[in-house]
């Protein structure tokens, strides 16, 4: 499991510039949350594709389940855009959006996107969520210690 916070592995290359070779990467995206509400409704099965239980647990306990899930959906989008790869480029299951004591999101990778975060030297991934009542939206903010592609 990763838990967005790695320190570089040894024998990975450090080979992007700057000067301490850390690289930053910015995911955002953005979604209508009827749109996902609808989509939910006509394959109910896309819950467990695209949501882990404990993601689950947590926004149907919520007042508007579909801002929830529409905003972990987004954070999940803007997740892959800072690892690099589109959509199948990993399970939307392989990022989990969870909470810290406090409140605030954590990201946690599970398979292929743990090995996206791990090739890219480990480092901190970071996301930020918010909706209203028409649009959820996440940005997801990722320093990598360095990437070797």
């Amino acid at each position: 499991m990763f838990i967005a916070e790695l320190s570089k592995e040894k024998g990975l290359k450090n080979n992007q510039p700057g000067k301490d070779g850390n690289m930053a990467q910015i995911g955002i995206d953005i979604i209508e949350i009827d749109r996902l509400e609808r989509a939910l409704k006509r394959h109910p099965r896309l819950l467990s594709r695209l949501f882990t239980p404990a993601e689950l647990e947590y926004c149907m306990g919520r007042g508007r389940p579909a801002a929830s899930l529409a905003a972990r959906f987004a954070a999940k989008e803007a997740v892959m855009k800072v690892l690099g790869v589109g959509l199948g480029g990993c399970s939307f299951r392989d990022i989990e959006i969870g909470r810290e004591d406090g409140g605030r999101p954590r990201v946690v990778l599970h398979g292929r996107a743990e090995k996206l975060a791990r090739k890219a030297g480990g480092g901190t991934i970071t996301v930020s969520l918010s909706h209203c009542r028409s649009f959820a939206a996440a940005v997801a903010i990722a320093l990598f210690d360095g990437i070797d592609l």
